[in-house]
């Protein structure tokens, strides 16, 4: 990217920076590195509550400092894959929270140094794409109701203690959880699919908080293994476009490879439908290993892998995540009351990636009980 020298209109501060976006548009790094945006001082910072909401800025107490948790090796792992240069990270962070608080004043989110790192980080420091991924995180979470109210771990607990998901205890080789989903677990008659999901998005919630996780990313294990179609067809092309958009456009997590094992043949029918709405990036990440462990074990070794998928981690104890997560209840309830959607605005107010894909998804996707009654 070329350099420029660009001053501050504010405080006249010069600073010579790479550009991530358009040179035409200086109110793209508007008070970007100069001082006065660094002292906590500019317009968006004087004028815009921590929370997002459109309270009096002077009754909030200051955002918590960020102070970075990473190793020396996953900082120059971050430079070399996400673009994050120390020295710019908490000017691109107030680039970010500038833009938020031009663009979408009525947004409703948390402003916090270490919250918005986190969309950054999934969009590799592309302020365009890390604002779209922020906008898109909270539209999805105010377009499901079903799945975000009164959403906190206690109130999934029977989906926890079920076994349907869970966080293996060890990492893989590149410092990656490894989430396992195991659809058999679940009894639709207990509780709707949207329960599981649920679930799913707390685990990923949890996991996001770490900063390790941020820059490696995560690993998905899902084992289909006595999937019925009859517990398929809950997957409906509502839910299908739902879970698919929150996955790609509405989450900030780096989601390096998706290994099924056990599938049927019905799942084939469900990923071929499923496969053209789906980035190629994403798409490429999906690994079908049907029943051949072995090949399973060449993308995760065994010696993180419990004895149930040939592994020599032991029995897999899904006891001590449910614990983690439950003992998280408070910092859930803490960081969501953030996440707030003011009295003037709606979920309509705010343009989704892809939307424009959305009315072909809901064609094709129409199709699929039919095609997965002949799958199976």
């Amino acid at each position: 990217m070329p350099r420029t020298q660009w001053q501050c209109p504010s405080c006249a501060g010069l600073q010579c920076r790479f550009l991530s976006r358009d040179a035409a548009h200086p109110k793209c790094i508007r008070d970007k590195g100069c001082c006065h945006a660094m002292s906590g001082d500019s317009d968006c910072t004087r004028t815009s509550p921590s929370a997002g909401s459109p309270s009096d800025p002077e009754a909030l107490p200051d955002r918590p400092q960020y102070v970075c948790s990473l190793s020396a090796d996953l900082v120059t792992k971050a430079r070399e894959e996400l673009q994050e240069k120390p020295e710019w990270r908490l000017r691109d962070v107030q680039a970010l929270r500038d833009m938020v608080c031009k663009d979408y004043p009525s947004l409703g989110t948390c402003l916090d140094d270490a919250f918005l790192l986190r969309f950054l980080r999934a969009r590799k420091f592309d302020y365009d794409r890390a604002l779209q991924l922020l906008v898109n995180y909270h539209s999805c979470r105010r377009s499901w109701p079903e799945v975000f109210n009164n959403l906190k771990p206690s109130a999934i607990k029977p989906v926890l203690e079920s076994g349907f998901v869970t966080v293996l205890p060890r990492l893989d080789p590149e410092g990656r959880h490894v989430v396992c989903i195991r659809p058999d677990r679940w009894t639709p008659s207990h509780y709707p699919i949207t329960e599981n999901i649920r679930a799913i998005y707390l685990t990923l919630e949890k996991l996001i908080q770490s900063e390790e996780t941020q820059v490696n990313g995560i690993v998905i294990l899902a084992d289909y293994k006595g999937v019925s179609l009859s517990k398929a067809s809950h997957f409906g092309p509502f839910v299908a476009k739902k879970v698919i958009g929150i996955l790609q456009d509405g989450f900030p997590i780096r989601i390096k490879a998706v290994n099924i094992i056990n599938e049927p043949r019905i799942f084939k029918g469900i990923f071929a439908i499923i496969k053209p709405f789906l980035k190629e990036k994403i798409a490429n990440r999906f690994f079908l290993h049907g029943s051949d462990l072995n090949s399973l074990h060449q993308n995760i070794p065994p010696v993180i892998l419990p004895e149930e998928y040939g592994g020599t981690a032991g029995k897999l104890d899904i006891s001590a995540w449910n614990e983690l997560l439950l003992a998280s209840e408070e910092d859930f309830l803490h960081d969501f009351s953030q996440l707030v959607l003011p009295c003037d605005s709606s979920p309509h107010d705010m343009p989704v990636s892809g939307d424009a894909d959305e009315k072909q998804c809901d064609d094709s996707l129409r199709g699929m009980k039919p095609q997965l009654y002949y799958c199976y």
